[in-house]
């Protein structure tokens, strides 16, 4: 089965909440998962040619959590180029924002402009909508894992 990497910005829990119930669900479907708290760039570098799962809220104007910017920002410095890194992104944020899902959103954008492969569609959960995002995660977690082999 798939060795899977989930990469979490958080700022009040609800984005490591979702993504251990994410670790807990593709441990079930017989995959390798391990959640990173606190991400490094080594950290990340360890799923290059397997997969990544990045769980993601947003702050301010769009940003990542503090817990992640150092990974970010080392990837966008350091890594270039990764075609062989396939991932996945749930974006956590607030509808009535403009930067709604911006956080997500950039990790996104990061990772294609450096050619990484998105397995299927982005995830983005509205807390204004949804206050208990694993109601929507769980699911899409569920038909994530079907894609991985």
């Amino acid at each position: 089965m798939a060795e899977v990497g989930i990469f979490v910005g958080t700022m009040y829990g609800n984005s490591l909440l979702v993504a251990e119930e994410a670790e807990t669900i593709l441990k079930a479907q017989g995959h390798h998962a391990t959640v990173y708290e606190d991400p490094e760039l080594a950290d990340w570098i360890k799923y290059q040619g397997q997969y990544v799962l990045v769980v993601t809220s947003t702050t301010g104007q769009g940003d990542l959590p503090e817990n992640i910017v150092p990974l970010f920002e080392a990837m966008k410095e350091k890594l270039g180029y990764q075609p062989e890194t396939r991932y996945g992104i749930i974006a956590l944020g607030d509808s009535t924002y403009a930067s709604f899902c911006g956080g997500g959103k950039r990790f996104d954008a990061l990772l294609q402009e450096q050619h990484a492969r998105r397995v299927g569609e982005m995830l983005l959960i509205d807390a204004s909508e949804h206050p208990e995002p694993e109601s929507e995660s769980n699911p899409w977690v569920e038909q994530w894992a079907t894609l991985l082999n």
